[in-house]
C-alpha cells in the first residue's frame, strides 16, 4: 500500500509539472515571447527550490526506510573487517556533508539569482583563489582516504598471525571448495591436468604426494572464533570473486594466480543469529564476479564456531585421499580379530578333512 501510494504521488507530480509546461505555453501565445520568458524565469526558480525541498527529503526518506536492510547496523563480523567500516563512514560524511552543500548552493542560487529588470550579470571569469582551493582541498582529502585504503589493503594481504589457520578456496562454475591442511599443516601439491570430478578430485590433487594425503576437501567452510583465518583463493576455470559481506572482505579468485587475504572472525553463527534476529542466519561467501550463467547461484556458506566445536567438526572429517581411495581407508578394513578367527577356521576345516581320510 505504501509503494502504490509513494508511486501515486511522483506521478502526480509529474503530471502537475507538466501542466504548468502546457499553460506557459497558452501564455506565451497570449502575451508574447518576452513576457513569457520572464514568467517561466519566475516558474523554473521557484520548482528549483521545490526540486531541492523534495530531493532532501526523499535522500531522508529512502535511508530511513532502507538503512536497516543493509549490513551497516551490525556493524563488521570481523576484526580486520571494523577498518573497512570506518573508512565507509568517514567517505560517506565526507561526500554527503559536500553533497547537502553544493546542492543547496546549484539550486538556492537558481533561485536567489534568477534574472530581474534591475539586476546585471558580473562577468567573473577566473580567480586563482577559488581554482587553488577547490582543488587543493579535495586533492588532499582523496590523498588521505587513499593512503588510509593502501594501509588497511596492505594489512589484510599481508602475512598473518603465526596462530593463523589456513584455508584454500577454489572457485568453479558455479560453487566453491575449500581444503584444510591436515595434522601436518602443509597442503599436498596439485596439478590443474589432474582435475577429474568423476574420481572424486576435484582439485587435482597429486596422489603420489604424501603430504596431501590428510588435506580434507569440505564444502561448508568452518572457522574458529577470534582465531585469524588466511585464505588462499584460486580458481578453477574463469575469474571469479570471494566476497565475504559480513566480514567486509573479498578478493579476486584468478585462475593460475593465488592471492591471499586474512581476517578474524568477531562472532560464531549462533552469537549473529541473535545478533541481527534472525534464527536463518548463515554467514554467506558470494561471488562478486559476472562469471556466467550460474552466477546468481554461487554462493557459499561459513559456519564460524568455538576452538573446540572446531575440533569435533574436523576430528569428523574424512580426507580426500581416503575419499578417493576407500581400500585405503583404515576404518573399512577387516577387523584383526575377524581374521584371526577365519585362520582358525581354515585351520580346523582342513584338520577335519585330514582326519576323515585317515
Amino acid at each position: 500500500m505504501t509503494m502504490f501510494l509513494t508511486i501515486a504521488v511522483i506521478v502526480l507530480i509529474f503530471v502537475v509539472i507538466f501542466q504548468i509546461a502546457k499553460a506557459s505555453e497558452y501564455v506565451a501565445v497570449l502575451k508574447g515571447a518576452e513576457t513569457s520568458r520572464k514568467q517561466n524565469n519566475k516558474i523554473n526558480g521557484f520548482l528549483m527550490l521545490v526540486f531541492l525541498v523534495l530531493g532532501l527529503i526523499g535522500v531522508w526518506f529512502c535511508n530511513k526506510e532502507l538503512y536497516g536492510k543493509t549490513l551497516l547496523p551490525h556493524g563488521s563480523a570481523s576484526v580486520e573487517g571494523e577498518r573497512v567500516d570506518s573508512m565507509l563512514w568517514v567517505t560517506l560524511a565526507l561526500t554527503g556533508l559536500v553533497f547537502i552543500i553544493t546542492q543547496v548552493l546549484l539550486f538556492g542560487f537558481a533561485y536567489k539569482y534568477q534574472e530581474k529588470e534591475n539586476r546585471k550579470a558580473h562577468f567573473f571569469p577566473h580567480s586563482n583563489t577559488l581554482e587553488l582551493i577547490w582543488t587543493i582541498i579535495p586533492a588532499v582529502t582523496l590523498t588521505i582516504l587513499v593512503v588510509i585504503g593502501l594501509r588497511n589493503w596492505f594489512l589484510f594481504t599481508g602475512e598473518p598471525p603465526k596462530n593463523a589457520m589456513v584455508v584454500e578456496v577454489t572457485g568453479r562454475q558455479f560453487n566453491w571448495m575449500y581444503r584444510y591442511p591436515g595434522k601436518d599443516g602443509t597442503f599436498g601439491k596439485k596439478y590443474f591436468r589432474n582435475i577429474d570430478d568423476a574420481n572424486n578430485n576435484p582439485l587435482g590433487l597429486l596422489w603420489d604426494d604424501a603430504m596431501g594425503h590428510d588435506d580434507v576437501v569440505a564444502q561448508t567452510m568452518y572457522l574458529v572464533k577470534g582465531r585469524p583465518v588466511k585464505l588462499i583463493i584460486g580458481s578453477r576455470d574463469v575469474v571469479h570473486d570471494v566476497g565475504l559481506p559480513q566480514f567486509r572482505m573479498k578478493m579476486d579468485a584468478v585462475p593460475g594466480t593465488p592471492t591471499t587475504l586474512w581476517f578474524t572472525p568477531k562472532y560464531t553463527t549462533k552469537e549473529m543469529r541473535e545478533i541481527t534476529g534472525n534464527p536463518n542466519f548463515v554467514y554467506e561467501l558470494s561471488c562478486d564476479q559476472m562469471c556466467g550463467n550460474g552466477h546468481y547461484s554461487m554462493k557459499g556458506s561459513i559456519e564460524v564456531v568455538d576452538q573446540e566445536e572446531f575440533d569435533v567438526w574436523m576430528a569428523k572429517q574424512k580426507s580426500a585421499y581416503l575419499t578417493a581411495f576407500p581400500d585405503k581407508d583404515p576404518a573399512n578394513a577387516k577387523p584383526a580379530a575377524d581374521s584371526t578367527k577365519t585362520a582358525a577356521a581354515k585351520t580346523e576345516a582342513t584338520a577335519v578333512k585330514s582326519t576323515a581320510k585317515m
